[in-house]
């Protein structure tokens, strides 16, 4: 199987699965749903060559067990992220930059979390970065409990074996076997669209409330309103 040319080696799926196996994807899969050191990791594309890996015999695990396995480290995920959203609260706002926390994402978040509401959950769920971010800005915001889980729930079981199944299913075509690369590459940019679109909202946006751009807008309130 081809590796991904694309980023550090440590990133490419390929290697994840292959040094690390199905423990690995699991970890990955959690950190990347709800923890705050877990933005960067290949989620979409890891779970996709998972899928592949195990249609051509290569990862040797049931397809429905590593489905049930990734929904629930993407759920368990999601729950530690309101978990410590709740707790931290408000101050996740004003908390200062470093090398693996920039507000600007956790601002992301919470936009998309105000525009859609709780079904942002499922959304952000294919959307790298902010579906990190966004079960922590659902516990920040106060949202109620249960629908959380609802939600939660549905955007786990739809991301981790969805993705998982397309791989599945594309891993008995054989021009996905000859141009793995491109495929995967391909996923990686895919994933990358909604950033992008956002990103040159953001800087349009910007031209056109300059105060905003230079940090003057209002300042939020302490706790965000119930959903």
């Amino acid at each position: 199987m081809t590796s991904l040319a694309l980023g550090p080696s440590w990133l490419d799926p390929d290697y994840l699965l292959g040094t690390f196996g199905l423990a690995g994807l699991l970890i990955i899969v959690f950190a990347e749903s709800g923890l705050l050191v877990g933005f960067f990791l290949p989620g979409d594309s890891l779970l996709f060559t998972t899928g592949l890996l195990v249609t051509t015999g290569k990862l040797d695990t049931p397809l429905w067990l590593v489905c049930v396995l990734v929904v629930l480290a993407a759920v368990l995920g999601d729950q530690v992220g309101y978990l410590f959203g709740k707790k931290v609260g408000p101050s996740l706002f004003s908390r200062p930059d470093s090398k693996l926390f920039k507000q600007e994402n956790v601002e992301k978040a919470h936009e998309f979390f105000e525009k859609y509401g709780p079904k942002s959950l499922v959304l952000a769920r294919f959307v790298p970065i902010v579906r990190t971010f966004t079960p922590i800005v659902a516990g920040v915001s106060g949202m109620n409990y249960r629908p959380f889980v609802t939600f939660n729930v549905i955007g786990g079981t739809l991301w981790g074996a969805g993705v998982t199944l397309l791989g599945a299913a594309l891993g008995n075509v054989d021009f996905v076997h000859k141009n793995i690369e491109l495929i995967l590459v391909a996923i990686v940019l895919v994933s990358v669209v909604p950033i992008a679109i956002e990103f040159l909202r953001a800087r349009s946006k910007a031209k056109k409330n300059p105060q905003v751009a230079d940090g003057q807008a209002p300042q939020r309130g302490g706790r965000h309103a119930k959903r």
